[in-house]
């Protein structure tokens, strides 16, 4: 009977995954996710080559592939991270260091190859913790309505290659104390591990919500609450009396950009003044919305979520149930007794 590795079977829901992202939606994917998939589909390939049929020639290849991981991965998410332009690609490149690192040690010194991976895994796991410091409003180019479940993601991704790094030392130990009886399940079972990482990596490009929250500052003087007020009040005008809320590609960059104000000044007012953060405060608008169409209306509880700005129902009944402590259903019914 023919022997399928379980890598093989893990690179295939990969690309199944792939497909659904890449055609499923009618909005174009975040192209950073679209090639970390693409690549653990490809590492796990190799793996399964190297693992499950003892095709040892690509032993080669994979600490190359595994060096292309964590860089990819804080990419990623630094694409839901507004920066100015200039410098831009100088910082970028630098993420190709540990590639290079990786491809001159395959030649000059092996055995080093697996401590430089280690800290690799590591130094970006902190790197991506380090972006989500600020809360789902730092990731100010997520949608409103999915910048929380990236932020959830965030977090899942920095543990993910940390559990990795992880994986590798208890591999290293395995070669050094067991001449490696053990590596090739290690390796499967790390895969698989990867896997959910995935899964969590590519619903950051279009679902996400956040919990997190910031009280307001009992201290706050007098001049930076009217400062606040001032802010907010630009905001509200274009979210509520513009209808922005509307807009389902709405992001924390793009009113800012609207409102001709910092998104740091637009983030902080929010927080202070209303003790959630921006896309918190957006979504209420369109709660508020969505219970006016379902009060006033027949429209569907689908018509009624599009027409109010979400694009997913996951989203839409955490929100609604968060503002209203009710279901749309059960919303709507209590209206109508």
């Amino acid at each position: 009977m023919l022997f399928v590795p379980l890598p093989f079977v893990v690179a295939l829901l990969l690309v199944i995954l792939l497909g659904g992202i890449v055609h499923g939606r009618d909005d174009r994917p975040n192209f950073h996710f679209v090639a970390l998939i693409a690549l653990c589909a490809v590492q796990s390939v190799m793996v399964g080559l190297r693992w499950g049929y003892g095709i040892a020639e690509v032993r080669h290849i994979l600490p190359a592939l595994a060096a292309c991981l964590p860089p990819l991965v804080y990419v990623s998410f630094r694409s839901l991270v507004h920066r100015d332009e200039p410098g831009r690609r100088l910082s970028d490149a630098i993420h190709v260091v540990p590639l290079l690192c990786i491809l001159a040690l395959l030649v000059f010194a092996p055995r080093l190859i697996d401590p430089v991976l280690i800290t690799v895994f590591v130094v970006y796991a902190l790197a991506i913790m380090r972006l989500g410091r600020t809360g789902p409003d730092g990731l100010d180019e997520a949608r409103f309505d999915s910048a929380a479940d990236a932020y959830r993601a965030l977090n899942i991704a920095a543990a993910a290659l940390l559990v990795s790094a992880a994986f590798d030392v208890i591999i290293l130990m395995d070669f050094e104390w067991s001449l490696d009886v053990n590596a090739a399940a290690v390796a499967g079972d790390a895969n698989i591990l990867m896997l959910l990482f995935i899964g969590w990596a590519a619903m950051a490009t279009s679902r996400v919500r956040s919990e997190s929250q910031q009280s307001v500052s009992q201290g706050a003087d007098a001049d930076t609450v009217a400062l606040d007020q001032e802010v907010l009040d630009r905001v509200e005008a274009l979210v509520s009396g513009q209808k922005l809320y509307r807009d389902e590609n709405l992001t924390l960059t793009r009113l800012a950009r609207r409102a001709g104000l910092p998104a740091r000044a637009v983030s902080g007012a929010v927080n202070r003044l209303t003790g959630g953060n921006v896309s918190q405060y957006v979504n209420g608008f369109r709660i508020g919305e969505a219970c006016r169409l379902l009060a006033d209306t027949e429209m569907s509880v689908t018509q009624a979520m599009l027409q109010s700005g979400f694009q997913t129902k996951s989203n839409f009944n955490r929100e609604f149930l968060r503002v209203t402590g009710l279901s749309p259903a059960a919303w709507r019914q209590s209206r109508r007794q």
